[in-house]
């Protein structure tokens, strides 16, 4: 695998991790799990089979939303090829911008704005979790859309369908595991969650510096200098695996 992209992937993981942990979806997980299930926190911890099932459905809908969108920006990304250049020089502004949201130095209204998909009941069965998952990843925008905007405008500049969609499903991956290991050891997760309650806003803090960074490299072309420098400080018997 090329520097850049095995870099990108590193970006996309990370990006899907700090998105779980922002400070507005980490305290809910515990609500989407109930929710999903059907059954309370202390019911949960017993019949772990059934949060399994149910968490990776719903793990599911939210990976298919991502895929949908990176295939799009992918796809929009090649109609522009001829433009690739200022694709990633805009694309870098823009992502320096959501990164700048994120550090709290200005709001805009568009992203502070909810558009999560308010179920009062849960649709009944396996396919009804499906659903779930595909309204947390369609409408949850104030804690994810800075973050998954930037992947996506990331995607579009690669126009490269298999490498985009590679790194929607790499994002959804840094989503999903965490997500995944809480639903089977809530009570653990609810415990750890206690303890970094007060600490959840550096994690915005370190988002936005991740993208600042992502954005700076795209807008001056430093992205394959990045890699190359990276990859010479991986050693080669695992170099060779990529």
């Amino acid at each position: 695998m090329e520097p850049t992209a095995t870099f990108g992937l590193v970006v996309s993981f990370t990006a899907g991790l700090l998105s779980f942990l922002s400070p507005c979806v980490l305290p809910l997980i515990p609500s989407y799990v109930t929710f999903i299930t059907g059954m309370s926190l202390d019911e949960v911890q017993r019949t772990r089979r059934v949060a399994l099932v149910h968490s990776l459905l719903f793990i599911a809908g939210f990976t298919l939303i991502f895929l949908a969108l990176g295939a799009t920006a992918t796809v929009l990304g090649r109609a522009l090829l001829a433009y690739r250049e200022w694709i990633s020089r805009v694309g870098g502004v823009l992502i320096i911008g959501f990164g700048l949201y994120l550090l709290g130095v200005f709001n805009l209204g568009a992203l502070a704005r909810e558009r999560r998909v308010h179920l009062a009941d849960k649709p009944v069965g396996y396919l009804g979790t499906v659903l779930v998952g595909v309204a947390f990843g369609a409408g949850w925008t104030p804690c994810i859309g800075p973050i998954l905007g930037s992947i996506l405008i990331f995607t579009s500049s690669t126009a490269d369908l298999a490498r985009g969609l590679l790194l929607l499903f790499t994002y959804s991956l840094g989503l999903a595991i965490p997500f995944l290991v809480a639903a089977l050891a809530i009570d653990h997760f609810l415990a750890g969650v206690a303890r970094i309650r007060a600490r959840l806003v550096w994690v915005n803090r370190v988002s936005g510096v991740l993208l600042i960074l992502v954005g700076v490299l795209l807008l001056t072309n430093y992205f394959s200098l990045m890699a190359s420098y990276l990859q010479a400080l991986t050693p080669a018997a695992l170099r060779s695996r990529l």
